[in-house]
């Protein structure tokens, strides 16, 4: 059966295949994402390897902490 066969799309088995260590559960992360994207706001150098990692694994994460994002930007804006 092929990739396209079971809905799999390249995007996805690449977030699949990402190397997710240091490890980081959703728990952990929507623990955190206040913090991180207030920091990543404030200073775009700043760096978590941890919460990259889970952020770049996890959709759904990554989701949410885009949202945060854009809703801190406008606040800001």
């Amino acid at each position: 059966m092929t990739d396209s066969a079971r809905g799999l799309s390249p995007t996805t088995i690449s977030s699949l295949l990402v190397d997710t260590s240091p490890y980081l559960s959703c728990d952990d992360c929507f623990a955190q994402i206040d913090e991180y994207v207030e920091r990543k706001i404030a200073d775009p150098h700043y760096e978590d390897p941890a919460m990259k990692a889970h952020l770049a694994g996890c959709g759904a994460c990554a989701e949410e902490a885009e949202t945060l994002r854009e809703l801190l930007s406008q606040d800001a804006g």
